[in-house]
């Protein structure tokens, strides 16, 4: 058997289990609950593996380990900002999102932000942050199935558009059969998947280097000055705009809709709760951990790579048994899956739930979402085969524009619950709007900051200072009688 008959048969064996997954999960889908939030049924391991292989794409495999391959010791940055992220995530906002969903039954993340049915201003909330979650998703899944498209393109030697409709059918086949119980067990198995590679490949490597003082060897030999330097050997101010830039990106994890709806789906019970917080957080330090090492390795094993993305590819194919290295591309098409499953069954809440498209029809919720599922999957097609062709920047704009509309806001509200509706359309509009205005910045140092920081920040500030107003209001409706006179 060749090197690519062994890696397609392991992807053929890997795609039937997934798919018999989506078929097993469609008995547990029965209504729109279900097919959105698993009746909120999640365990804790389920839980915590499957928000963390949501949140760490095709990006954390190809991008962070490219990042590595390019940027040398720059790129370490990456590693608190994720962590940090993941630690946010956990430690703050699922324990309050689990009971405010819990509480007021909501669904979606935009159900919460709106509020209760007849509120003044509740449409107008769901129209804007479905635009949001639309636009954003749309981009981030289509980075998704390019990814998909430069794994089998590097490994088959496949064209570019085969490859992303075979990736992309995949990822439609079981998200449309089992929703949200098919997405999540899926992702459980592919995050297992990918923190199997993240600790497997890049020992590997680093064997293959001659152990951490090869690597430092190697690394030192590498051409330039640059690659050493945890500024990447910007000067100092342009240094700190690269590193707050990375940074930035921690602060978007809150705002991540495909992320956190696990933590709304999540079991009550304290236990459950700490149990699938130290799974995930140790889960992030696995991955990233090894993506970085990974990619400093490939700087050294393959040091003329065109595509510092598809180092990940090429150690694989270079240092592994054709079986194994078959797993290890599966592993990137894990993380492509465990993130365009997620957004595209958020995407199709948006308008199925939260628009309610369709809602005077005769067809169900559930047989509404599966067409809407396609619908939004042929799109995200379209834009990834006319599109920009880097992974990186695609998804962390996408990462920055929808966590700074909704970052902020579901911070306040789990901390302060509820912002008015101005408070939340003025924060939602302002946060995305800035985030795409600083994509269209040129390239610079500090650009980066003005994507993922400036926008988070001011749309932060603007929520709390209309906040207060309301809050305030709110606290004087509910006082005594007497107080209110007193405040007069």
């Amino acid at each position: 058997m060749t090197h690519e008959q062994a890696v397609l048969a392991t992807l053929v064996a890997y795609t039937v289990v997934l798919v018999a997954i989506g078929l097993l999960a469609r008995r547990r889908t029965r209504d729109g609950l279900d097919f959105f939030l698993g009746g909120r049924q999640l365990g804790p391991t389920v839980a915590a593996i499957s928000s963390s292989a949501s949140s760490s794409s095709a990006w954390t495999l190809l991008g962070v380990s490219g990042a590595a391959y390019g940027w040398g010791l720059g790129a370490l940055w990456l590693f608190p900002a994720c962590v940090g992220g993941f630690v946010l995530n956990w430690t703050v906002v699922a324990p309050a999102l689990r009971r405010l969903s819990h509480d007021t039954g909501a669904v979606t993340i935009t159900e919460l932000l709106a509020g209760p049915e007849g509120r003044s201003g509740r449409r107008a909330i769901a129209v804007v942050a479905s635009a949001v979650i639309l636009l954003s998703l749309g981009a981030y899944v289509a980075a998704q199935f390019q990814a998909a498209g430069k794994t089998f393109s590097e490994t088959f030697g496949l064209s570019l558009t085969g490859s992303i409709l075979i990736g992309a059918a995949v990822v439609v086949a079981y998200t449309m059969l089992g929703g949200f119980w098919a997405v999540s067990l899926t992702d459980t198995l592919q995050g297992l998947l990918m923190v199997a590679t993240s600790v497997l490949l890049p020992l590997v490597a680093l064997i293959a280097v001659g152990g951490p003082v090869g690597l430092v060897e190697g690394l030192r030999n590498v051409p330039g000055t640059d690659y050493l330097s945890l500024m990447r050997g910007l000067p100092f101010a342009a240094g700190i705009g690269f590193v707050l830039g990375l940074l930035g990106i921690g602060i978007g994890y809150p705002g991540q809709p495909h992320v956190v709806n696990r933590y709304m789906a999540l079991k009550q019970g304290h236990s459950i709760l700490r149990r699938a917080r130290v799974i995930s957080i140790g889960w992030a330090v696995v991955v990233y951990a090894g993506m970085l090492l990974l990619g400093l390795c490939g700087r050294v094993l393959y040091p003329d790579l065109a595509d510092p993305e598809v180092v990940l590819i090429v150690a694989a194919n270079g240092l592994l048994p054709t079986v194994v290295a078959g797993m290890m591309i599966a592993a990137v098409l894990s993380a492509i899956m465990s993130t365009a499953d997620s957004q595209l069954l958020v995407a199709a809440s948006s308008i199925t739930h939260d628009l309610e498209l369709g809602r005077a029809g005769s067809w169900s919720l559930l047989s509404r979402s599966r067409v809407v599922v396609l619908f939004l999957s042929v799109g995200a097609v379209g834009a990834a085969l006319y599109g920009s062709q880097e992974i990186f920047s695609r998804v962390l704009f996408a990462w920055a524009a929808i966590g700074s509309a909704f970052a902020p806001l579901i911070l306040l509200t789990v901390w302060r619950r509820p912002l008015s509706v101005p408070a939340t359309l003025a924060a939602m509009t302002t946060g995305f709007l800035l985030s795409v205005a600083a994509y269209s910045l040129p390239a610079s140092n500090w650009k980066d900051v003005f994507e993922h920081i400036v926008p988070w920040a001011l749309a932060f500030v603007l929520a709390i200072s209309l906040g207060r107003i309301h809050w305030r209001r709110r606290a004087w409706r509910e006082a005594p009688t007497s107080e209110r006179r007193m405040d007069r």
